[in-house]
């Protein structure tokens, strides 16, 4: 009953976005701290709530009409209606940088900033009274996906060293940039419960790369990948035709493929559902 009654809450809750509030939070990136925008999407009800950071790609935040994605908008809403709390981070705009999905825009240092923006964001939650401390999660997409991966792995240079409410409960990585054995080292470990979700024709984050390092994790390490067949980059895109993206060629000549797939991104969204659900509402 309570799972039917979710579903139905998210097949009302999904048709508008949720309501949305600017903040600013430092990042754990200094000293200086890089005081960073995020945008934050409260669970309905009062008391205190579970909630999820949500890490954006290399597009960054905002779709040309200066909205937030669609892709984020439609995930917030659906956390939103299970009870659980979403906060954007924006990596991006406070420091003055566009996109990064062709060579020539990448920033390498604002990329590896993003980790310790994941966990600004983490402590900026704790602090509000609106958010269950201890039960705080991370979702990013591609190149989000990958700062996933880096924040909260066992060698990550990004965790403050005390975290007196705790680490990230959860975290969902959907296909994951720098997933390979190269980026991320052998036997990749963390304490931190992963899911990773990818397509197997994905070209930009190379499925084949991304699944030898998932299949070589540390003992211990509680890291669940998932694949599916005939699924390209950015499958759980809301009614995105899939196509070539030409301009952002990669620095090896490989011209992305993104594309939603309806049938992936309907099992994702339970499965995700279902993961985080399990993490941090118990159920």
């Amino acid at each position: 009953m309570r799972k039917w009654l979710m579903l139905t809450m998210l097949g009302c809750a999904c048709a508008a976005a949720s309501a949305q509030t600017l903040v600013h939070f430092p990042s754990t990136d200094g000293p200086p701290a890089t005081i960073l925008d995020g945008y934050l999407f409260p669970a309905p009800g009062a008391g205190r709530h579970p909630a999820l950071v949500f890490l954006h790609g290399c597009a960054g935040m905002f779709a040309r009409s200066g909205r937030v994605t669609a892709r984020e908008r439609d995930w917030a809403a659906r956390f939103n209606a299970a009870g659980i709390t979403v906060l954007e981070v924006d990596s991006f705009t406070p420091r003055h940088h566009g996109q990064m999905c062709w060579p020539a825009s990448f920033d390498a240092a604002i990329y590896r900033a993003r980790p310790f923006d994941a966990y600004g964001a983490l402590r900026y939650l704790q602090s509000l009274e609106t958010v269950m401390p201890d039960r705080i999660g991370v979702v990013g997409w591609s190149q989000g996906g990958g700062t996933v991966l880096s924040a909260i792995r066992a060698s990550s240079t990004a965790r403050p060293a005390s975290l007196p409410d705790g680490d990230f409960r959860a975290a969902v990585a959907f296909y994951p940039a720098r997933c390979s054995t190269k980026a991320q080292g052998a036997e990749w470990q963390s304490t931190v419960p992963l899911l990773v979700l990818i397509g197997e024709q994905d070209v930009w984050s190379p499925f084949a790369a991304c699944k030898a390092l998932f299949d070589s994790v540390a003992p211990g390490t509680d890291a669940t990948f998932h694949a599916y067949p005939g699924a390209y980059h950015d499958f759980d895109w809301p009614d995105m035709p899939v196509h070539t993206v030409p301009a952002f060629t990669t620095r090896a000549g490989v011209v992305p493929i993104e594309g939603t797939d309806p049938a992936a991104r309907a099992d994702a969204q339970q499965r995700v559902l279902d993961y985080v659900g399990a993490h941090l509402l118990g159920n």
